[in-house]
């Protein structure tokens, strides 16, 4: 895994990063390879859901400054820097789920997560 961010901030926290599984990183391969001008996915949290944030995947034409990119195998994740107290650590995998097909996110950092599994709480430090 490649991690690139244009500069770093000396007074920054050093971060784990994020993993993307093989079948995550061909998932996005194969979203970029339909659409030409999609660069890869940047995935972020927002307030939302029972438990407190929720992750939000959004396509990415043209990357953030801020943004950090985790590439597995030619497949790009940009993160904002925002987002990374709250999934710092996340592996990213993409699996079957009875005739669904969705992302799953296995973030070290939820204390919580709500029954429907769509969001999750982090402790305060």
């Amino acid at each position: 895994m490649d991690v690139h961010s244009g500069t770093f901030d000396p007074n920054d926290v050093s971060w784990q990063g994020l993993t993307l599984t093989p079948a995550a990183a061909a998932h996005i391969r194969e979203l970029v390879n339909r659409q030409p001008d999609m660069q890869g996915l940047r995935l972020g949290v927002k307030q939302t859901g029972c438990a407190g944030f929720g992750y939000v995947l959004d396509t990415v034409t043209q990357p953030e400054q801020e943004d950090l990119l985790f590439e597995t195998d030619g497949a790009k994740l940009y993160v904002s820097r925002k987002a990374m107290p709250f999934i710092d650590g996340t592996v990213v995998d993409y699996v079957r789920d009875g005739l669904n097909q969705i992302f799953k996110f296995h973030n070290p950092k939820a204390q919580h997560e709500c029954g429907c599994g769509e969001s999750f709480g982090v402790q305060a430090e």
